[in-house]
């Protein structure tokens, strides 16, 4: 590991409970003042209905109502068939719907597609998101990843880092962050060597550096936007936090095969610019006569950075 790596692993990297609630909520009203204070929460769902109601009514319960930490919650329905978007409205978050955002440019599947169309329904000078499949949700999540960024101008971009259990045995979630992820970013991106849950779909980052970024509209999206906001500010601006255990819905080998193959897409077009020769990848299931194949297409398409988008530069005018 990088000596710079080691150094920013005891600046850069705490544990929630390192900043209480109460110093929480007193930095946030310094921060206010300054005008740089509130909170945006986001969860983009598909077909979460399980979960995603609770985890809304967490956020509103501690970090709404008992405190004011966050300012708006909202669910991003990336077009669930189930009742995802009723369970979050009843638990208290304002849900919107992924195609009714920016109409202009018809949408694609995709998480990162609705991370980048969440900023333009969204306010707060800070950005939250939250995956909605989490189980056993702790406010921590929230509040921990947020703290930095209110308690420290000079932080832009903070991951929540955790355990990640593989049903009942510990430490073995996280397979694509072992096998495809992390040897990436180790040998290519040795500054970010030091992030523990580097695809981590919980993070928090001031919307002045989202905006500039451009979004993979997949999978690709977490490494994406930890690289470029590497280049684009540096590592001590980058931090983390250990919010404690991730229990989430875990995808199969060849779901987790997609994903594989458009992290290392994301990861090959920041290493060159150029294109892939072929942007798909075949995989195989049994079927009654032997294997068939399935190719599936690799999604290589970006957003540009929402500060380039006429209807984002109106409405922040506004």
């Amino acid at each position: 590991m990088l000596e710079e790596v080691e150094c920013w692993l005891t600046r850069r990297s705490w544990s929630a409970a390192d900043r209480p609630l109460d110093s929480l909520l007193a930095a946030r009203a310094r921060a206010g003042e300054a005008g740089r204070g509130s909170v945006s929460v986001v969860l983009p769902a598909l077909n979460e209905e399980a979960t995603v109601g609770e985890i809304v009514a967490t956020v509103r319960r501690e970090l709404m109502e008992k405190v004011r930490l966050v300012d708006e919650l909202v669910v991003i329905d990336s077009g669930s068939t189930d009742a995802t978007a009723k369970v979050a409205r009843e638990a208290g978050a304002r849900v919107v719907h992924r195609d009714a955002i920016l109409p202009r440019i018809p949408a694609v599947p995709g998480k990162g597609e609705v991370l980048w169309r969440s900023l333009l329904v969204t306010g707060g000078d800070i950005v939250c998101f939250i995956d909605a499949d989490l189980k056993e949700f702790s406010a921590d999540f929230v509040s921990g990843i947020v703290g930095p960024l209110l308690t420290d101008p000079d932080v832009q971009f903070v991951k929540a880092m955790y355990d990640r259990p593989f049903g009942d045995t510990a430490g073995q979630g996280g397979r694509v962050t072992e096998l495809v992820a992390r040897p990436l970013l180790n040998l290519h991106w040795p500054q970010l060597a030091g992030f523990v849950q580097p695809l981590g779909g919980e993070y928090a980052v001031r919307r002045s550096l989202l905006e500039r970024l451009p979004f993979p509209v997949g999978y690709g999206v977490e490494l994406g936007l930890l690289v470029d906001a590497l280049h684009t500010v540096g590592l001590d601006a980058l931090a983390q936090v250990d919010v404690g255990v991730r229990k989430h819905r875990h995808q199969d080998g060849q779901a987790l095969g997609r994903m594989a193959a458009a992290i290392y897409r994301t990861a090959q077009l920041r290493l060159s610019r150029g294109h892939l020769v072929r942007p798909a990848l075949t995989q195989f299931e049994r079927g009654t006569n032997g294997f068939v194949p399935r190719t599936h297409a690799v999604d290589t398409e970006e957003r540009p950075p929402m500060c380039e988008i006429e209807e984002y530069i109106s409405r922040r005018a506004a």
